[in-house]
C-alpha cells in the first residue's frame, strides 16, 4: 500500500478493532461466570479473570490479550507493509477503551507485551523480566505492571531507537492512566494482592 495517509487509516482502525476483542469478558461468560465487570476491578482482563479463582481461564485470558497486540503488529506489517507502530499503539487502546464496552475495557497490560514482542522482542523480555521481580517481591499485580511499563521506554531506548521508545512511552502513558485508581489504592495501602478474589 502506498499512499501514506490510507495505509495509517488501515494501521489505526485495524490495530483498535484487533484490540478492542473483548476475551476475558467473552471466556468468562461462556464458562457461565457472568460478567466479569462486575467484581474485582471490574476489568476484563487476565488479573481480574484471576480474581474469579479460574487459573486456566485467566491464562488463556492473558494469552489471547497478548495474541491481539502481536496480530495488530504483524497484520500492519503484512497488509500495509509499514506503520505496524501505528496499529500496535491501536491495539493496546482498542484494549483499554473498546467502542462495543461503552470505551471500559483492560488495563492493556498484557496486550502492550503482544505489542513489544512483535515490534521489539527484547524490550519485551526485559519488561517481563522487571514484570516477575516486582510480582514476585510485592505480590501486586498493578505493582507490577506499572514497574515494568516505566522500563519500557528505556529499554526501547537502549535496544531499538527513537521511534520503538516513542512508541513504549506513549502505551506506557495509556496503561498508566487505566491504572489510576490502582495507584490510588497503592498509594493508600489497599491494593489486592495477585489472586485475591474480588
Amino acid at each position: 500500500m502506498t499512499d501514506p495517509a490510507v495505509a495509517f487509516l488501515v494501521a489505526l482502525v485495524g490495530g483498535y478493532l484487533i484490540g478492542s476483542v473483548p476475551f476475558g469478558l467473552l471466556l468468562t461468560r461462556a464458562a457461565g461466570l457472568g460478567d466479569i465487570r462486575a467484581i474485582g476491578s471490574g476489568s476484563i482482563g487476565a488479573t481480574n479473570v484471576l480474581r474469579t479463582g479460574k487459573k486456566g481461564l485467566a491464562a488463556a485470558t492473558l494469552a489471547l490479550d497478548a495474541l491481539k497486540g502481536i496480530a495488530a503488529v504483524l497484520l500492519a506489517r503484512w497488509v500495509v507493509g509499514e506503520q505496524d507502530l501505528v496499529a500496535g499503539t491501536a491495539a493496546v487502546l482498542g484494549h483499554t477503551m473498546p467502542v462495543w464496552l461503552g470505551f471500559r475495557g483492560g488495563k492493556g497490560v498484557a496486550t502492550a507485551l503482544g505489542v513489544a514482542l512483535a515490534a521489539m522482542w527484547p524490550v519485551a523480555l526485559g519488561c517481563g523480566a522487571v514484570w516477575l521481580a516486582v510480582a514476585v517481591v510485592t505480590r501486586i499485580s498493578s505493582a507490577a505492571s506499572l514497574s515494568a511499563i516505566a522500563a519500557g521506554p528505556v529499554l526501547a531506548l537502549l535496544f531499538t531507537d527513537a521511534e520503538h521508545a516513542l512508541l513504549a512511552l506513549l502505551i506506557g502513558v495509556l496503561v498508566a492512566w487505566r491504572h489510576e485508581s490502582n495507584i490510588r489504592r497503592l498509594l493508600d495501602g489497599t491494593e489486592p494482592k495477585i489472586g485475591q478474589k474480588g
